[in-house]
């Protein structure tokens, strides 16, 4: 088994949504970003590639290329499953949080669940999407940005 674990944040900017684990889900701002801005499946990939030791996102999505200028993160997402299964490996399962103010995340959970297992191979029963906030202090706390965390584990595959 491998473990690896991930971490993404993004300002919050112009915009009437952001997307969360492959989902818009509405609210008073959108993120500035290069993609999609997906915190939840950037911290995902960096979680996958990390235990794969195959460096982080930015190393397979450069910002600086152009290809991935509002890019649809899952594209990444799919990418890390590949990775993933070309070094044997299938996901054991994974734990997602992310730290907001708004947007609430828990009516979105389980849409996000299910496309995040789609993309990985998975069950959306192996993955924990849930949020907390950050009681009013720092970015977060302030509504400036968003952010998370994700945990991987994976097994051999057929194990």
């Amino acid at each position: 088994m491998r473990i690896g674990q991930g971490f993404d944040v993004h300002a919050f900017g112009p915009g009437d949504h952001v997307v969360l684990g492959g989902v818009n889900v509405p609210h008073s701002q959108g993120v500035v970003a290069h993609s999609d801005g997906d915190v939840v499946i950037h911290a995902l990939c960096d979680a996958v590639l990390g235990a794969l030791a195959l460096g982080d996102i930015g190393k397979h999505f450069p910002p600086s290329d152009e290809r991935w200028r509002g890019a649809d993160s899952r594209v990444f997402l799919r990418h890390c499953a590949q990775l993933m299964a070309q070094a044997g490996y299938a996901l054991g399962n994974a734990d997602v949080t992310v730290v907001a103010e708004r947007p609430k995340v828990g009516p979105h959970a389980q849409a996000m669940r299910e496309l995040l297992a789609a993309d990985l191979g998975a069950s959306p029963d192996d993955i924990s999407v849930k949020a907390t906030t950050s009681e009013r202090l720092g970015f977060t706390g302030r509504g400036e940005g968003i952010a998370a965390m994700a945990v991987v584990l994976l097994r051999k595959a057929g194990a």
